[in-house]
């Protein structure tokens, strides 16, 4: 079977590095990838962008794909699913109708407050006068979001509320994030430990994944701006089976059933950001309506079923019939990233150090990388998560620092405390 993934982060080389392992998979095509799914054996890159929807159904019909797996959120919102499956071509992913749970925050408050499930409380204007009126009648902080995808910067943890004032005018009156904030959200500002749930869902049936955990704040101590992520790591101590089993109850199951009752069934990757209180209580934060990167970095190291058998469940609606084995090791990933980032950065930058740094425990997963002369150059904001399997969180974040170390390219910065929320929580 020839299949194709689109996009060209480190979530889509963990994608297709993990489909290159079927036996019954012949070719892993990736549109467009980077350097590291350019030199992955089985893999081959395609000069199609991931947001190209018409010009990727020609090409899936024209190469005999037989599945389409799209990485990015932004074209599933646009409808490539709908586009695929129209021309006969198998994709997995949700629909455009239900990939509004990700493409619109005030579509994803409606489902959840249909199914009953637990949130912040909010309000959402299209004017900045009434936004800025109820602004100056709450306490901060308060959360500001784009209602549409905004690269994942829509969202504004304002802590004063001057804060939120600027975050306003940025989006309704200065249009900072386009149409994606035309619609804006002030919330309440949850307090607790973020944590990402990531399961599968046929429309029917919820086949939770393995649990893992982000750092989205650029700096040490989960501060300064917030970004794609910049590490993750599987198991997630804070989503014991006790939190699990809640957050399948209170959240997956209601949401799912909201989301057929609508007539609009969900199929794909439904990733839940929630928000656990200290009492194990969890609130969702947003939805996304695929893998999370980096924490797909992570649970692809740790996967043992083949991805290609869960896929078909899931397009075939028989969740229920399947289990996903788990390597029970840890694993970590370390994003190193530009100097810059998430603001303005350089590109081009030679990156040394990548065939010293992968072993049997570690695996380099690329993001913002490309190929220039024979030569591994960087090409993104977040260019590597390197990713580590360790007996214990320690031995894998170790290993994974160790691999860092090897690595180096101009203006190169990771965070170094990737893993310390879990770490505290073990002790």
């Amino acid at each position: 079977m020839k299949v194709l993934v689109t996009g060209s982060g480190g979530r889509e080389h963990a994608l297709a590095w993990k489909l290159a392992q079927s036996d019954r998979i012949s070719e892993v095509l990736v549109a467009p990838g980077n350097a590291g799914t350019a030199r992955e054996p089985g893999v081959c890159n395609v000069p199609l962008e991931a947001d190209e929807n018409a010009r990727l159904v020609a090409f899936a019909i024209t190469e005999d794909v037989e599945l389409v797996i799209p990485g990015p959120e932004a074209p599933l919102v646009a409808g490539l699913v709908d586009q695929m499956e129209r021309a006969g071509m198998p994709c997995f992913g949700p629909t455009a109708a239900a990939a509004r749970l990700e493409g619109s925050k005030v579509f994803s408050k409606e489902v959840l407050d249909a199914a009953g499930a637990p949130t912040a409380g909010f309000r959402e204007f299209t004017a900045l006068e009434p936004a800025l009126a109820h602004v100056d009648e709450r306490p901060a902080p308060m959360v500001v979001k784009a209602d549409g995808l905004a690269a994942g910067k829509g969202v504004i943890i304002a802590e004063t509320r001057d804060e939120a004032r600027v975050a306003l005018r940025d989006m309704l009156e200065s249009r900072a994030f386009g149409e994606a904030g035309l619609r804006v959200l002030v919330e309440d500002f949850l307090e607790g430990e973020e944590a990402s749930f990531i399961a599968l869902v046929d429309g029917e049936h919820v086949l939770p994944l393995a649990s893992s955990q982000d750092h989205k704040a650029r700096d040490d101590g989960d501060r300064g701006p917030n970004t794609g992520g910049m590490g993750a790591y599987s198991p997630a101590p804070v989503l014991d089976s006790d939190v699990q089993a809640r957050v399948m109850n209170e959240v997956m199951h209601p949401v799912v059933r909201a989301m057929r009752d609508k007539g609009t069934p969900f199929r794909g990757v439904l990733y839940a950001g929630l928000m656990i209180s200290p009492d194990g209580a969890p609130r969702v934060l947003e939805f996304n309506v695929r893998f999370g990167d980096p924490e797909c970095q992570p649970l692809m190291m740790r996967m043992r079923t083949d991805l290609l058998d869960l896929i078909e469940a899931t397009r075939e609606g028989r969740l229920d019939k399947v289990r996903v084995s788990w390597d029970p090791r840890c694993a970590l990933g370390v994003v190193m990233a530009s100097g810059g980032y998430p603001g303005s950065y350089a590109k081009g930058h030679e990156i040394s150090g990548l065939d010293t740094a992968d072993n049997s425990s570690v695996k380099v997963f690329h993001a913002g990388t490309a190929m220039n002369d024979g030569e591994v150059v960087t090409a993104g904001g977040r260019v590597l998560c390197v990713t580590a399997l360790g007996d214990s969180l320690p031995e894998a974040r170790d290993r994974a620092y160790d691999a860092v170390s090897d690595i180096s390219f101009e203006g190169a910065f990771h965070r170094s405390d990737i893993g310390a929320r879990a770490l505290v929580r073990q002790q």
